[in-house]
């Protein structure tokens, strides 16, 4: 899997868009109704198959990284509160991929922002789209391992607690309510892989 985010084309102020190739179905008109940087909201107007035309709604977020972290046969995690849920949750550290960043240069710098723990390896487990009837955003799931400490300045919006789970408990620990996509996906790939 390549781990390489320069062939997406951009927008005019240079951010990245996320919609390789062309469409499939005739797209008559793009309209943003919402744009904060981070996030661009709108729809596309496509003609369908049959003749038809439909407006799309998409929502379009950066691209971004999950890491799964392992060291001393335990699984890194991070509690938060997440105001959008409006509960606490054990997740998989994650974040924004920047402008250059590839996604594993990304879940180096989530992870120590995070936890302070820095990688001395990652490796892209799989690159994926999610929620496709509505977003326009793509995850890459990463592997992190050889974590030693090290002192970060966090983000100023992330309130998190570190926590570390043996790995034989770590999936079933990510399935107790709540939870979320991204921490059991995280897990299930790396337990495909071998690596839990």
């Amino acid at each position: 899997m390549s781990d390489d985010l320069s062939g997406l084309s951009a927008f005019d102020d240079g951010r990245r868009h996320s919609l390789p190739g062309e469409p499939e179905w005739p797209v008559r008109e793009v309209v943003v109704e919402y744009d904060e940087g981070w996030f661009v909201g709108g729809y596309d107007r496509v003609e369908q198959p049959d003749g038809t035309e439909k407006k799309y709604y998409w929502a379009e977020l950066s691209p971004a990284t999950v890491v799964i972290a392992v060291a001393d046969d335990r699984v890194l995690f991070v509690e938060q509160y997440r105001p959008t849920v409006r509960n606490t949750q054990l997740e998989l550290p994650a974040g924004i991929v920047e402008a250059g960043e590839s996604y594993t240069a990304a879940a180096a710098r989530e992870l120590a922002e995070e936890t302070s723990f820095a990688p001395s390896s990652t490796s892209l487990l799989q690159e994926v789209w999610c929620s496709t009837g509505v977003l326009r955003h793509t995850r890459g799931y990463v592997f992190a391992e050889g974590l030693e400490p090290v002192d970060v300045d966090h983000d100023s919006n992330e309130f998190l607690v570190p926590r570390t789970v043996p790995i034989d408990e770590a999936l079933a620990v990510a399935r107790e309510p709540p939870t979320n996509d991204a921490t059991l996906e995280g897990l299930l790939l790396a337990e495909q892989e071998g690596l839990l």
